[in-house]
């Protein structure tokens, strides 16, 4: 008993320090209620990983993040501009048909109208589809309209296209102004003035009264009861300022300035002058206000005479249509015309008569006044030595024209240049005068094409 004391207090009791571990969850284990365990996963076999386009084709569980949202807008807009690009293919292909079509015709037409096409001048519509027209180089002819002409444009006098080999009307000329009338129009002013022009002053005062004034203040000549000049010729001998001067109109007016030489109103065809002529002054009429300088006006207005050839008959053609327009049926309006040539006395009288030409501007050589004035105006910008003496040539007796003292100018600076001298001496000035001189009277010198 004695041994037996001690274990049996040893299991019974003990230290009241010394707890055994389990003790204290032995309450806790009683308050909690029974929980079934959680349900697996998968049942059966482990599954193997799929392989083949049924795993790629599988999406992934993706949670809805704000990249995977930005992704979505991107890949939305991709599929809106895809089906925009669909959607412009499958127009272009249902259009195309069309175009294939339009082009196809365009050169059936081509083809009906032929090449080269020539043209011609509507002269009387019969019908809906025939019409009477003329060509330059023949007769009138009665031909036929195609379908595929606009009706509505044609009017007697238009200009027309025409098969080459039928002469059927296949066409219509939308711009009826002559290319050379277009040609004629100055379009940039000239850079010379009233000031570059030596002496003068009653020629200028006159050009301004003629031609200037009725266009800027045509309210003068309605109050003192007057019709303004039609037009004015500049006449004298050659080089005396009659084309400086009518540059100087175009510089100084905002009026519309043509520029015609009278060798290019005669044409090689017949009719082709006349023609030129009317369509001249109906631009002229239509661009109103408007001034029309004919130059070596003598080239094709010479006096009236029995012509034996076709060339001349033709001139005097162009002639008698000029003088219509300037005073014929139709008013001119604001148009005026400038006339120039240096042989007054070759003209036809009835090109000078009053009512057309109402004032005659003579350009006499200069005197001593307007020489001295113009070698001012041409020695304005040249570097002259201090011997240079300009009164020597203004006063000499060499009968000097305008031209001419241009011309001793710049032949005194090229010799000056030739030297290699930047200055222009009185001797350059003397060699020039006797070279222009010469050249003047003598002429080209004997023997020099021998």
């Amino acid at each position: 008993m004695g041994q037996g004391t001690p274990g049996g207090m040893g299991k019974q009791g003990g230290l009241p320090g010394d707890r055994k571990p389990g003790d204290g969850n032995a309450g806790d284990k009683k308050d909690r209620k029974f929980e079934p365990p959680a349900a697996p996963s998968r049942v059966g076999r482990k599954q193997r990983k799929q392989k083949g386009p049924e795993a790629a084709a599988r999406l992934p569980p993706v949670a809805p993040l704000s990249k995977c949202r930005l992704r979505l807008l991107k890949l939305e807009r991709v599929k809106d501009y895809l089906l925009m690009e669909e959607e412009f293919v499958v127009s272009q292909e249902r259009l195309r048909p069309s175009e294939d079509k339009t082009e196809e015709d365009r050169s059936k037409v081509d083809d009906l109208r032929g090449t080269p096409m020539s043209v011609g001048s509507l002269e009387e519509i019969i019908d809906e589809s025939h019409a009477i027209v003329s060509s330059s180089v023949g007769p009138e002819y009665y031909v036929g309209i195609l379908s595929f002409v606009d009706k509505d444009q044609l009017e007697p006098g238009c200009a027309i296209l025409m098969h080459n080999k039928v002469l059927s009307v296949v066409g219509i000329l939308q711009d009826e102004v002559d290319p050379m009338v277009s040609v004629m129009k100055v379009e940039k002013a000239p850079l010379e003035s009233y000031a570059d022009i030596g002496g003068l002053d009653a020629q200028i005062q006159e050009i301004k009264e003629a031609v200037e004034l009725p266009l800027t203040h045509p309210e003068l000549y309605e109050d003192i009861g007057i019709r303004p000049p039609k037009g004015v010729i500049l006449y004298g001998e050659p080089g005396t300022g009659k084309t400086l001067l009518a540059k100087a109109v175009a510089n100084s007016t905002s009026a519309t300035f043509l520029r015609v030489v009278g060798s290019e109103l005669i044409q090689k065809y017949l009719g082709d002058g006349p023609k030129l002529v009317r369509e001249l002054f109906r631009v002229a009429d239509d661009l109103s206000p408007s001034i029309v300088f004919i130059d070596e006006i003598d080239a094709v207005g010479t006096k009236r005479y029995d012509a034996h050839s076709g060339g001349e008959r033709e001139i005097q053609r162009t002639m008698l249509e000029l003088l219509n327009q300037l005073d014929g049926f139709d008013s001119r309006g604001d148009v005026k015309v400038i006339l120039a040539t240096n042989r007054i006395e070759s003209l036809d009288p009835a090109l000078l008569r009053p009512g057309r030409i109402d004032r005659k501007i003579e350009f006499p050589l200069p005197d001593i006044k307007t020489r001295r004035r113009i070698f001012q105006i041409h020695t304005s910008k040249m570097t002259l030595a201090d011997d240079v003496n300009l009164e020597e040539f203004v006063m000499t007796k060499d009968e000097f024209s305008g031209a001419d003292i241009k011309a001793i100018c710049t032949e005194a600076g090229l010799l000056a240049l030739r030297e290699r001298r930047m200055k222009v001496t009185h001797a350059d000035f003397k060699k020039a005068k006797e070279k222009v001189m010469f050249k003047k009277k003598e002429g080209v010198p004997e023997g020099l094409y021998m």
